[in-house]
């Protein structure tokens, strides 16, 4: 009652117009501070783009609680997924940069391939492929005892083993023109010849002898640690690929396996003092993927042994840790899961294998299932195994069967099983039997 009285007098009346009138007032006022600000904001983005137009740099628009545009340097572009240590990024020198720009991505090419040494089996090779579903050869570049052909690598002449047991040139084109695809295989730290040639570029005990490997054939190993070695590495890898080859190889990144002559110790450094020796290999794979792979477009490749992909030990020892060299950014990985190579008795996925050469098919599916919770990871390389294309008949009678087109094929079935579609032959002789290599056959999976 008492405020509809005070509504229906003058007085009443009064207030409510002195009400309306300081509620314009206030609108007005917004919308002149509206305008304001919507001014301010078109002369910033006018500034800013003046400011694109003019500067090297690219500008970043400044967060909420600034009110100054900051800058920041041109985007460099990184396919590292390894996290480096403190202590490798002060014991190397740092990995090269590229603009994001300059960086050719390969695209990634579907292998079943077959390897063919320093050419003398090409013709058979190039036949093979045009018959089969092979369609790539590996051909060495460089083997442990030096280049055949004829390279121009300053490194590689000086130390005097080029010669020329094939034309680089008229290989490439051959194969082209037969739509095969050339993979050029390095031979990389088992080289006897150029360690002896530079010894301070040899693995040395603490006293800087040249240390020699019984497990090597009582060989000296060029150093890991060492970059003057990939820079002679990698230069290989360019030559041959400004020569047209389609994939760079790099076979032996590891360090020796098993004891030295006379139990001498390899000395790397003080204790503590050195990174881990799967930092080295990793080191010089990222650093010649960035030099190769990125720079050239032609994708970087490595081999493995099979045993590091199951043996954390032995991966240990020769320095090649599978889960991290997997995601160096090389374009695939190439496990050697050779069943000759395994020990009698080895046990994988609760099944002995007493005679592992015996059982191509299960060996090479055992090996390759336990680690699929590695190689299938987002990032992961591509996998694409080494398989057995010779009859190990060194590891003694009764431990091994011959290898003829069966157990071959029996052994891409298996990988076929795991959904691995690419692989390499591997028969030092260069010997293959004619077939097809599609893994499509009848073969005992227990």
């Amino acid at each position: 009652m008492l405020n509809n009285n005070y509504l229906n007098n003058g007085s009443g009346n009064n207030e409510v117009m002195r009400l309306k009138r300081i509620i314009t007032i206030l609108l007005s006022l917004s919308a002149i501070l509206a305008v304001v600000l919507v001014t301010m904001g078109v002369t910033k983005v006018i500034n800013y783009a003046r400011t694109s137009e003019t500067s090297e740099y690219v500008p970043v628009l400044a967060t909420l609680v600034s009110t100054e545009v900051t800058y920041t340097e041109p985007t460099v572009y990184h396919t590292e997924q390894l996290e480096a240590t403190p202590l490798a990024d002060s014991y190397w020198r740092e990995l090269p940069e590229l603009l994001e720009d300059e960086v050719i991505v390969p695209e990634h090419f579907e292998v079943k391939g077959l390897y063919i040494g320093s050419g003398s089996a090409l013709d058979k090779a190039i036949e093979l492929c045009n018959n089969s579903e092979l369609n790539t050869i590996v051909i060495d570049l460089k083997n442990e005892y030096g280049l055949p052909y004829m390279s121009k690598v300053p490194t590689a002449k000086e130390i005097g083993y080029v010669w020329d047991a094939y034309d680089l040139d008229a290989v490439i084109e051959k194969c082209h023109n037969n739509n095969i695809r050339v993979i050029g295989r390095i031979v990389s730290f088992n080289d006897q010849v150029a360690a002896q040639h530079f010894p301070e570029r040899a693995i040395q005990d603490v006293d800087g002898n040249v240390v020699q490997f019984s497990n090597e054939g009582n060989k000296p190993f060029l150093n890991p640690y060492n970059t003057d070695n990939w820079d002679y590495l990698i230069a290989i890898g360019i030559e041959a690929t400004e020569h047209g080859v389609d994939e760079i190889q790099f076979d032996y990144v590891r360090f020796p396996a098993g004891a030295t002559k006379n139990k001498v110790k390899p000395y790397f450094g003080e204790e503590g003092q050195y990174p881990e020796k799967s930092e080295a290999v990793n080191r010089f794979l990222q650093e010649a993927r960035i030099r190769i792979q990125d720079t050239y477009g032609v994708p970087v490749s490595a081999d493995i042994f099979g045993i590091v992909l199951t043996s954390e030990g032995d991966a240990k020892i020769i320095g090649q840790n599978f889960s991290t060299l997997g995601m160096t950014g090389i374009d695939s990985c190439c496990p050697m899961v050779y069943p000759s190579h395994y020990a009698l008795g080895t046990m994988l996925g609760g099944h002995v294998f007493d005679y592992p050469d015996k059982q191509p098919y299960l060996m090479v599916y055992s090996v390759l299932h336990e680690c699929q919770a590695i190689y299938k990871q987002p990032g992961f390389t591509t996998v694409r195994p080494y398989l057995q294309a010779f009859t190990a008949s060194y590891i003694g009678k009764g431990n091994y069967i011959e290898y003829g087109y069966r157990e071959i094929n029996s052994q891409i079935k298996a990988i076929h099983d795991l959904g691995i579609t690419e692989f390499i032959l591997w028969d030092p002789s260069c010997k293959y039997p004619s077939g097809s290599y599609d893994g499509n056959m009848s073969v005992e999976t227990d």
